[in-house]
């Protein structure tokens, strides 16, 4: 499996629902908040299936375009839901939303083909986790007044800044993930106030699997092939989490 890949466990579309909500929050907003974490786990999953060949130095034009990307993670998407995300109503809001994270996985292939198709270079560092946070930084640009989108994770395990888990984020993986007890998959939402706006958030937990344990695995302390210090995480291990909010 290739590296950093982290372990999607088989949940339920119903185990979904939001859980200890301080106020109500609409099935409507969980509907469309994990059809862009699902979407997103998708073509992450799609980089994640092709890291050798990113990797490979000796293979110069991948073919890994956006269009192709998009075109498999689409795939993965309907085996998971049964849904095809280009079929939401464009007018509506989920159909926006989806559309801007369609097209910020099209400009994320498009701005680093000159470094996937670099040759004679191995690592390119160009994996999951960068993937992910590069589309999401340009799904931000684009609807932001509308949803924000962000991959975080304890806070002893973010490895880019820009990752960090907000106060609510913290609170939500100290208090809720990390509780025991916690129904492993479990999302949680609540409606809150963001900047003076109310905001559904949805944090969405993910787990170690096997293959994400040659960077994040024992033992802690050694460095890894991206040149981070391992954690001395284990597979089951919550390794991040998929933040979502949709404004009001």
């Amino acid at each position: 499996m290739p590296l950093l890949t982290l372990l999607v466990m088989a949940i339920a579309w119903a185990a979904l629902s939001p859980t200890g909500a301080s106020r109500a929050a609409t099935d409507d907003d969980t509907e469309v908040a994990m059809r862009l974490a699902n979407l997103l786990r998708a073509a992450r999953s799609v980089i994640s299936n092709n890291q050798a060949l990113i990797n490979d130095p000796d293979v110069g034009d991948k073919g890994l375009t956006g269009d192709k990307v998009l075109a498999e993670a689409i795939l993965l998407y309907e085996a998971q839901t049964g849904e095809d995300p280009r079929d939401a109503d464009p007018a509506s809001r989920e159909g926006q939303l989806l559309q801007a994270q369609m097209d910020a996985i099209l400009a994320v292939m498009a701005e680093n083909q000159p470094s996937i198709n670099a040759p004679g270079i191995g690592f390119k560092g160009f994996i999951p986790a960068v993937f992910a946070r590069l589309v999401n930084e340009n799904f931000n640009a684009a609807v932001g007044d509308l949803a924000r989108a962000k991959v975080t994770a304890p806070p002893e395990l973010v490895r880019n800044r820009k990752a960090r888990p907000d106060d609510w984020e913290k609170a939500v993986i100290a208090e809720d993930f990390l509780a025991p007890g916690w129904e492993t998959g479990m999302a949680f939402s609540e409606i809150v106030d963001v900047e003076g706006r109310d905001a559904f958030r949805i944090l969405v937990p993910e787990y170690y699997g096997a293959s994400c344990l040659s960077c994040h695995g024992e033992p802690a302390g050694e460095v890894d092939v991206t040149g981070y210090p391992k954690e001395g995480g284990k597979e089951g291990d919550l390794g991040a989490a998929i933040s979502i909010t949709l404004f009001k």
